[in-house]
């Protein structure tokens, strides 16, 4: 049987569910992707060596077909790298954003 607590928590959940995103109408009167835009950022790749999920031929895929500035790999990293091989994870994403920022 569920506490009071209980029943209130699945009253509340759902009325805070949103189905859509918040800033849908914002995005609206956004232009498109441009390749102009897209090519403004700066891009890096980190591999998941073991990613069952996508695998890594898919993730080669995707670089060879959207180009990256830089691609890195994780031996060992598989599809969730943030509980698999964390210390690595964050070595690597310490490493882009001090290559990349300003």
């Amino acid at each position: 049987m569920l506490k009071s607590y209980g029943r209130q928590d699945l009253t509340l959940g759902p009325s805070l569910m949103r189905v859509n995103s918040m800033f849908v109408d914002d995005l609206r009167l956004q232009p498109p992707h441009t390749e102009a835009r897209y090519g403004s950022v700066r891009k890096a790749y980190v591999v998941f060596k073991d990613d069952h999920a996508i695998v890594e031929q898919f993730q080669r895929w995707m670089v060879h077909n959207y180009p990256v500035d830089e691609v890195m790999e994780i031996d060992g990293a598989d599809h969730m790298a943030l509980l698999s091989t964390p210390t690595e994870l964050a070595r690597c994403l310490a490493d882009i954003a001090v290559k990349y920022a300003a």
